[in-house]
């Protein structure tokens, strides 16, 4: 057949050699080098038509069947980021041009450095190049969260991207950023969308750590969080930011019974013990997603992250071992 593009659309008549082949098994040997997550998503989304319609990822292909496949991200190049002596960490590369830089970051690693953290990616990042005049955060990641991070790789590109990033009240959401994050949580999640509209409050401990509660006299704070999948012992949730207070995903779950599983500050740590026993040494939650205008172009830039190998087999490991009553098959 043909070569899947980059960046165009590709579109193939089916053969007599590809007759009766699965649409899914058909797009992963043409798509190589593209997660098998997102293979999976853009069918599901739509993107991908059969004889200018939807199909399920089951369908078998007829010869004759036109076939529409969208641009896909063919496996990014990883760049090693030296953060000094101490240690390394390779931070893939998910987008970048003339006005910003987005990389997929690691759990356990900080966005900059302080409280206790020599290095960050913005240090490393800076040490790795050398000749950028110019590179800063746009928005942070907690040290557990992995996922899409943004940075401003000119000034005019920073502001407009923080613009995006704070709360506008009755801004236009086309001029807004839609973050979501992916995160599963102990207990059965009911409702299939909830609104949560907490009040956040940040307070130290005794040793000078910061955490957060939900408290009357905290600073408004609101997350939409949609179920994706519910097993017995725990549910997949879609999280999506509409302030950005410190920790608040974390905190609204925990503070509504449904802690993040991993989560060492706000979970059940009973929980998280069995878990790091049986392979879960990490928080589960993923910024996955970021839909924003371009910083200086305008247009709209859609931004995803697929889950990291640890938290991709957490997720079979439940499938495998739990019924689910909720959302598709895992």
């Amino acid at each position: 057949m043909v070569e899947v593009g980059k960046n165009c659309v590709t579109e193939a008549v089916i053969t007599d050699n590809e007759h009766g082949q699965r649409l899914d098994n058909l797009l992963l040997k043409l798509c190589k080098g593209v997660p098998k997550s997102h293979v999976y998503r853009i069918v599901r989304s739509g993107q991908v038509r059969v004889n200018g319609r939807r199909a399920d990822v089951s369908y078998r292909l007829q010869a004759g069947d036109r076939l529409r496949i969208p641009p896909v991200r063919i496996a990014r190049a990883e760049h090693e980021v030296v953060a000094g002596a101490e240690w390394k960490v390779r931070l893939p590369v998910v987008h970048e041009d003339d006005a910003l830089l987005v990389v997929d970051k690691p759990a356990g690693i900080a966005v900059h450095g302080g409280s206790g953290e020599s290095f960050g990616v913005i240090e490393a990042l800076r040490r790795q190049r050398p000749e950028a005049r110019f590179l800063e955060l746009a928005h942070r990641l907690d040290r557990e969260t992995s996922g899409l991070l943004l940075l401003g790789k000119k000034r005019s590109a920073l502001v407009a991207l923080q613009a995006s990033f704070r709360e506008h009240t009755g801004a236009p959401a086309d001029r807004r950023a839609d973050k979501r994050y992916l995160a599963v949580v102990a207990g059965r999640w009911m409702e299939p969308v909830r609104d949560v509209r907490l009040p956040l409050l940040k307070y130290l401990l005794a040793s000078g750590e910061r955490r957060v509660r939900v408290a009357d006299d905290g600073k408004f704070a609101h997350t939409v969080f949609r179920l994706l999948a519910r097993w017995q012992s725990f549910s997949l949730l879609e999280a999506q930011l509409r302030t950005g207070r410190t920790h608040q995903i974390r905190v609204h779950l925990a503070g509504l019974g449904h802690p993040i599983v991993g989560d060492e500050k706000y979970g059940d740590f009973a929980l998280n013990r069995t878990l790091a026993r049986e392979g879960l040494k990490r928080m589960f939650l993923h910024a996955s997603r970021i839909r924003l205008p371009h910083p200086i172009e305008g247009r709209d830039l859609l931004l995803e992250s697929d889950l990291p190998a640890a938290l991709r087999n957490f997720l079979d490991t439940v499938a495998a071992t739990e019924e689910q009553d909720y959302g598709e098959k895992i």
